[in-house]
Order: C-alpha cells, then sequence, then structure tokens
C-alpha cells in the first residue's frame, strides 16, 4: 500500500483541518469576525469578534476590539469588549483588559490591568459566533 494513497492523504487534511494553528502576526490589522475551529494565536489587531474552538493566545503585541469565545485562552495584549471562556483564562503581566470576563477559571499575573466585572465558574453550553450560552454561575465577582 503506498503512503500517498487518497486514503491516508483524506485523513492528513482532516487531522490538520480539526488541530489547524492559526497565526495573526504583528503588524496585521483584520476588521470583521474571526471563526477558527482551531487554536489561533493573535499578534496584529483585529477589530471584530474572536471565536475559537480551541485556544486564543492574545500575544503582547496583540489588540482584539470585539469579543473573545473560546475554550482556552492566554491573553498578554490589550482587548476592549467580552471574553468568555469555557475552561481556563490566563492574564498575563502585561494584560490589558477593558470589558467583562466570564470563565470558569481565571489566573491573573501580577501586572494585569482588568476593568470590567468577572463572572467564575460559568459553563459555556456552545461555542459558536454570536450564540454563546450561559448555563451555570457559581460565583460571581
Amino acid at each position: 500500500m503506498s503512503v500517498f494513497s487518497s486514503k491516508n492523504k483524506a485523513t492528513n487534511n482532516e487531522t490538520t483541518q480539526q488541530a489547524g494553528i492559526n497565526i495573526i502576526g504583528l503588524g496585521t490589522t483584520i476588521e470583521g469576525n474571526v471563526d477558527a475551529q482551531g487554536d489561533i494565536r493573535i499578534d496584529g489587531k483585529i477589530i471584530g469578534n474572536v471565536v475559537s474552538r480551541g485556544k486564543v493566545v492574545l500575544g503582547t503585541t496583540g489588540i482584539v476590539e470585539g469579543n473573545i469565545i473560546a475554550k482556552n485562552a492566554e491573553v498578554a495584549g490589550e482587548t476592549t469588549g467580552k471574553i468568555n471562556i469555557e475552561e481556563l483564562l490566563v492574564l498575563k503581566g502585561t494584560a490589558n483588559i477593558n470589558g467583562d470576563i466570564v470563565t470558569s477559571k481565571l489566573m491573573v499575573e501580577t501586572g494585569a490591568n482588568f476593568t470590567g466585572t468577572c463572572q467564575m465558574g460559568a459553563v459555556v453550553k456552545e461555542l459558536s459566533s454570536g450564540n454563546t450560552s450561559e448555563v451555570k454561575v457559581a460565583n460571581v465577582r
């Protein structure tokens, strides 16, 4: 059997699409919503909502002017808008957050700036652009 059979190619393409890593580089600006099946790293600027079924990493030079909805996130840059994370949100020491946070778990490093409300223990029922439901909030603020 050939290593390059059509069956193997389909399987490899499906795996790549499911585990795809997306990068928005420094100097890049996107106006509009971003919806990613896999992880996404943002070192540029997005003016719009970011939805990921994986992890969102906002680098120190990254800026998001809109909502962030993801399974996990690590923020070292600037955001203006609501952050809705299903599992763990990490705010690095360089993070500048202006908006509300809803997450199951939150880790904040010294130096992070946050202006808004925080709901922890929330369970996000569905990850889809604009269609996120909060099912349960165990602890508020």
